[in-house]
């Protein structure tokens, strides 16, 4: 799947490492830029995240800067404009190597374009840690991420019981090119399969994440199915469009549930225009990525995976403490 375009990106990862691209701009995010990891008092930690447009992100990066605080470390976090900018993210993943940071973060955009330079992170020895999507790479010492497949799988149990366990759903989500929008489509898909022989599940489309362009998707599906049932979004972009879609085609009796987090999923859920959605543990996810890109600077061995947790929120719970703690606006 997606080989004509997986080549061309590994082939501008490759060309990447061999011109050696220059740093573009200054980094954003947390501590001061530029500058190796080897020579200050301070281990320095590069972090590349998928994005900047969803608070999700934001959230992530108060956390990965929280524990940066704690343990002694700098670190830089950046990300491309939008979530369709992969070879954007390869540059700056390039550029990260080349300042020879003490650890790597990553979240890929593309499991598999970034692949060599998954190869060129281990020729230098420097640990790479992936966080919220994986990367098709034996490299990564931990991956620290939710459980997406049972997250969706659990988003599609809510939504089943809300309808009722018949009916026609459709299904919005960012791409497939991350692991994390592959395992929300099929974590899904699976569990509507294997517990829900009547609902009737639409093709799933693609909306990049894009909250515009998840809404018109939205209001397309509505029009082309006056009896549709529910809507699942499997991120904040996706979520948020499909409100808006619903809201804008004037449709009434869908039940929408969601992915992430957000104002204005949160309004939509208070004011009963979603029935409720997966929330990830974003700050926890900052900081058990920083954590662990210390442990592997000190050696220490490292779980394949670390799993960050998830909770379904609605209405009934939106004000417990706990479910409080991981909601980010």
């Amino acid at each position: 799947m997606h080989s004509r375009r997986f080549g061309a990106l590994a082939a501008v990862a490759a060309t990447a490492l061999a011109l050696g691209v220059a740093a573009c701009g200054d980094d954003e995010g947390g501590g001061s830029s530029g500058g190796g990891g080897g020579g200050g008092d301070q281990p320095y930690i590069a972090i590349v995240s998928k994005g900047f447009q969803h608070q999700f992100w934001q959230a992530v990066k108060q956390g990965a800067e929280e524990e940066a605080k704690k343990e002694g470390a700098r670190i830089t976090f950046e990300g491309p404009p939008t979530e369709q900018d992969i070879e954007q993210q390869v540059t700056m993943l390039t550029n990260a190597l080349q300042k020879n940071p003490d650890a790597i973060g990553f979240a890929a955009l593309d499991s598999k374009a970034t692949a060599p330079l998954m190869d060129q992170a281990k020729a230098q020895k420097i640990p790479v840690i992936a966080f919220d999507s994986g990367v098709e790479s034996d490299v990564p010492v931990t991956t620290a991420a939710t459980d997406n497949k049972a997250a969706a799988a659990e988003a599609a149990k809510h939504l089943a019981e809300k309808i009722g366990n018949k009916g026609k759903v459709a299904v919005i989500v960012h791409d497939q090119t991350s692991r994390s929008g592959i395992d929300r489509r099929d974590g899904f898909l699976e569990w509507m399969k294997q517990n829900a022989p009547d609902i009737q599940v639409l093709p799933v489309q693609y909306g990049g994440g894009d909250q515009a362009k998840s809404a018109d998707i939205a209001k397309s599906i509505i029009s082309a199915n006056k009896d549709l049932k529910g809507f699942y979004g499997a991120n904040e972009g996706s979520a948020i469009g499909i409100i808006k879609g619903v809201q804008e085609s004037g449709a009434k009796g869908i039940t929408i549930v969601g992915f992430d987090s957000g104002k204005a999923q949160i309004d939509a859920i208070k004011s009963g225009v979603m029935a409720g959605a997966i929330t990830q543990n974003p700050v926890g996810m900052g900081q058990e990525l920083v954590s662990s890109a210390m442990k592997a600077i000190k050696g220490e061995q490292l779980p394949k995976v670390i799993d960050t947790g998830f909770y379904w929120y609605d209405k009934s719970n939106i004000d417990d403490p706990k479910i409080k703690a991981v909601l980010y606006e």
